[in-house]
């Protein structure tokens, strides 16, 4: 007899305007505050308004503009779900978002990098031009100082020859020659700064100086122009100094332009510019060339005060316009290789050729577009197939499912599959979800075990190793290291009661508290207080922590400890031959009681011990589970027989030590089942320590 279908689920009804606002709390909030506002609006026509409805007013604004905002981003996401139902539009925007759009990035940080480029070569290229300038005004004071002490009658007719030689040059130049008598000679017209009648204090212990100076414009407040100056001291008897200033005017930002290919417009004094002079400059270099992509670049000039008493230079902003293309041919005039018969320069070349890729680049995005849009309209043909084909499927095959991840074609097609699907037998649903379990104990014991230290037990002077066996896929045992001083290593062992995920849950808890905690308390006692007061508002009333936490100083020789309610710590001396194990086991209760009194009953017994270290110290910390593994006639191994074997076995490496206990428990346990986890830290001291014997033993 052929099986009954279930119905269809009935679609959900279509919402209207009438329902929206009624029944919806947008749609009422809209109702009432809408309502609410027109009342008061009536009120102000009739009359004055009370303080109070002003209020109610502003609360119904806020209110109406929360619920047209709702109403906004429901329609939103209406309208995104019909858009992109199909699964073609989907596709398409795909193709756009993995293809087009990364492009445009790619083009935007060329764009961006680009710009970077050309700025700071725009930059570096006024500098070096800025910087010769600087360096002629020095070579030129320079040459006139030397001339002048070695014949000073002659110091007039030796500036004008260098005012002649240099003109050709820089024809707003101007030189100065400061006699020692305090009589100058000059010779230029000096547009820009007054004749110096003396040298300023900061300069008279150099021999040379070049530089800048800035003059201020008096049209436009916080801009400058610069001029540049250099000093050069005449030696021998006569003394003096000459001064050659040489102003940017637009005669020498011209030729800047020229040797360079960037152009000066505009000095802005970096102490005293604001909003409306940064504004002014803008609007200055806008009429002096039109804006462009890749035209401004900006560069500063360290300026001095020649009228200070002290040495106090500043910083000048410099703002420079270029043109790329004019930038680009005074970068590469220096490849004049010619290519081919005609003069096309090798520059040229191999810009055309980039010009070149950058054309079919974009061909080639255009036909991976088109051929993108093609291939979405493909799949949508199969998969409107595959919808057809899934109805006749709905007759007899259950054996596969498709899960619903969105509201549109597909979304549909994974429905109609599911119902066809809906009656499987319990059997593999309960073999799925019991696999499914299984692989999540599975990760939670790796995280579980992640959360233990990893990696070699590393610290200078002592020999470590550990281990950690939970009986389920996850346990309550834990133990781990902390670095708290300089040769100083917090050890904990730790033991959550009960076993499974609750306590490995707890186990992760404990572990974060003791990161941070170790950091703050040095004293283990005190620490042991801190997490018993956090962990006690955290813990189930059924459940407990026994714990031990050790600080091993080895720049002192002790070991300071405390157990809160963990089974003891079996210690053997190394330097003593024959010496039997020892337990050790300071008074203390079990952490995270939640009975009355706990708190105070838990700081009055928990005792902090400490221990004098030795080289050859073995320190043994273990939870329960090693000494109550049972064998089949339910007897324990014990803390005699751990003891005896440390004591037998104490000399041997802590890797060969641990190896050699677990060997014993296994041939004791036999072929018994693990109840319990099993965790274990060995520890010994491999080098001699400090021992200071101040601290109290």
């Amino acid at each position: 007899m052929a099986r009954r279908l279930p119905p269809a689920p009935a679609a959900a009804p279509q919402p209207t305007a009438r329902r929206l606002l009624l029944h919806t709390w947008p749609g009422r909030l809209f109702l009432v505050t809408a309502g609410l506002k027109g009342v008061i609006a009536v009120w102000r026509i009739a009359g004055q308004v009370p303080e109070t409805v002003r209020t109610f007013n502003t609360l119904a604004t806020i209110g109406l503009a929360i619920a047209v905002g709702v109403f906004t981003w429901r329609l939103f996401i209406q309208i995104s779900r019909r858009l992109l139902w199909r699964v073609r539009r989907k596709l398409i925007l795909s193709y756009i978002f993995i293809g087009v759009i990364p492009s445009l990035l790619i083009l935007v940080f060329f764009l961006f990098a680009g710009t970077l480029l050309f700025m700071n070569v725009s930059a570096y290229l006024f500098k070096d031009g800025y910087d010769t300038i600087v360096e002629n005004a020095r070579e030129s004071a320079q040459a006139a100082a030397t001339e002048i002490g070695r014949d000073p009658d002659a110091a007039v007719e030796t500036i004008q020859r260098v005012h002649r030689i240099r003109t050709s040059m820089y024809p707003a130049i101007s030189l100065a020659y400061l006699a020692p008598d305090g009589t100058r000679e000059t010779v230029g017209s000096w547009p820009r700064m007054p004749v110096p009648e003396a040298l300023p204090p900061w300069l008279t212990k150099e021999d040379s100086f070049a530089g800048s100076f800035g003059v201020p414009v008096k049209e436009s407040p916080g801009e400058e122009e610069l001029v540049i100056r250099a000093v050069a001291k005449v030696g021998g008897a006569s003394g003096g100094a000459v001064v050659v200033d040489i102003p940017l005017d637009a005669q020498m930002t011209h030729r800047l332009h020229e040797t360079s290919g960037v152009r000066l417009e505009t000095v802005f004094d970096s102490r005293v510019v604001n909003a409306s002079a940064a504004r002014s400059g803008g609007e200055g270099a806008q009429q002096t060339s039109r804006s462009v992509l890749f035209e401004r670049s900006l560069a500063q000039v360290e300026v001095e005060d020649w009228t200070s008493r002290l040495r106090s230079p500043h910083r000048d902003t410099v703002v420079l316009t270029y043109r790329v293309g004019e930038l680009y041919r005074h970068l590469s005039s220096a490849v004049s290789l010619v290519v081919g018969t005609g003069n096309m320069k090798l520059s040229d070349a191999l810009l055309w050729v980039l010009i070149l890729i950058g054309l079919m680049f974009l061909v080639i995005e255009a036909a991976a577009l088109i051929m993108g849009l093609a291939l979405a309209r493909s799949i949508t043909s199969s998969v409107h197939e595959l919808f057809m084909g899934t109805e006749r499927v709905r007759q007899g095959d259950f054996t596969h499912r498709i899960n619903i991840e969105s509201k549109d074609q597909l979304g549909e097609l994974a429905e109609s599959f599911n119902q066809m699907t809906g009656s499987i037998e319990n059997l593999l649903l309960t073999a799925a979800e019991k696999k499914r379990l299984e692989e999540e104990l599975r990760i939670a014991r790796q995280i579980q075990m992640s959360l233990l230290p990893r990696g070699p037990l590393d610290f200078p002077g002592i020999s470590m190793t550990a281990l950690c066996v939970p009986a389920r896929e996850v346990g309550g045992d834990y133990y781990d290291f902390f670095h708290v001083g300089d040769r100083q290593l917090g050890v904990l062992i730790a033991d959550v009661s009960g076993k499974g995920t609750s306590a490995a849950l707890y186990m992760a808890e404990l572990k974060g508290l003791m990161l941070s905690l170790s950091q703050i308390y040095k004293s283990p006692r005190q620490l042991l207080m801190e997490v018993n007061r956090i962990i006690s508002d955290n813990l189930d009333t059924r459940s407990f922590i026994t714990m031990t936490y050790g600080v091993l100083d080895l720049s002192k020789g002790v070991m300071t400890f405390a157990r809160a309610g963990h089974t003891p710590m079996v210690y053997l001396r190394g330097d003593m031959a024959g010496s039997e194990a020892q337990v050790l086991a300071p008074s203390g209760i079990v952490v995270g009681l939640r009975i009355p009194g706990a708190m105070e009953k838990f700081a009055e017994l928990l005792e902090e011990d400490r221990l004098e270290l030795h080289k050859g110290d073995v320190l043994v910390l273990y939870t329960d589970g090693i000494t109550e593994a049972m064998d089949s006639e339910s007897d324990l191994f014990g803390d005699g027989r751990l003891g005896r074997l440390i004591s037998e076995h104490g000399h041997l490496d802590t890797p060969d030590l641990r190896e050699r206990i677990l060997r014993e428990i296994e041939a004791f346990v036999g072929g018994a089942d693990q109840h319990d986890d099993m965790t274990m830290i060995l520890i010994k001291i491999e080098e001699p320590v400090v021992v200071d014997r101040r601290v109290a033993v």
